[in-house]
């Protein structure tokens, strides 16, 4: 059971169209600069990396509110790296997180945050991870 599903189409590739059914999502897509492309429009790589840190953000929230460590926000800036491989194409992610607790504290919410993230689980032994996290002293 499905405890919730979104749904979005694209067109044209990385120099199209991608909506969601409800329209609330409309951007036009277009290849980045650093690949030639005019940069006027968002990628895949940008939409994935906005998702990963809400998600993992998310994830941190609710590990903590389970733990009752008083926490009200979870920075986490995602970084999204399309890499060559022999064949296509590969990505790589790198997390950094931001938390208003002690350093230890911090790495071991991360830590746990990490095993239950939607996202991290999907990608887990596919697309390698990077998580900085970065306490108070």
């Amino acid at each position: 059971m499905s405890l919730y599903t979104a749904t979005a189409f694209a067109s044209a590739g990385r120099n199209g169209q991608a909506r969601s059914d409800d329209g609330l999502l409309d951007l036009s897509l277009t290849y980045p600069k650093a690949l030639g492309g005019s940069g006027t429009g968002t990628n895949p790589e940008q939409l994935f990396a906005a998702g990963y840190a809400a998600c993992f953000s998310n994830a941190i929230l609710y590990v903590a509110k389970e733990q009752g460590v008083a926490l009200t926000e979870a920075p986490v800036t995602g970084q999204v790296s399309l890499l060559p491989q022999p064949v296509g194409f590969a990505l790589g992610v790198s997390l950094a997180v931001e938390l208003a607790l002690p350093q230890a504290e911090a790495e071991a919410l991360v830590a746990t945050a990490h095993q239950v993230c939607p996202y991290s689980n999907a990608v887990r032994n596919n697309i390698d991870v990077a998580i900085d996290v970065k306490g108070v002293a």
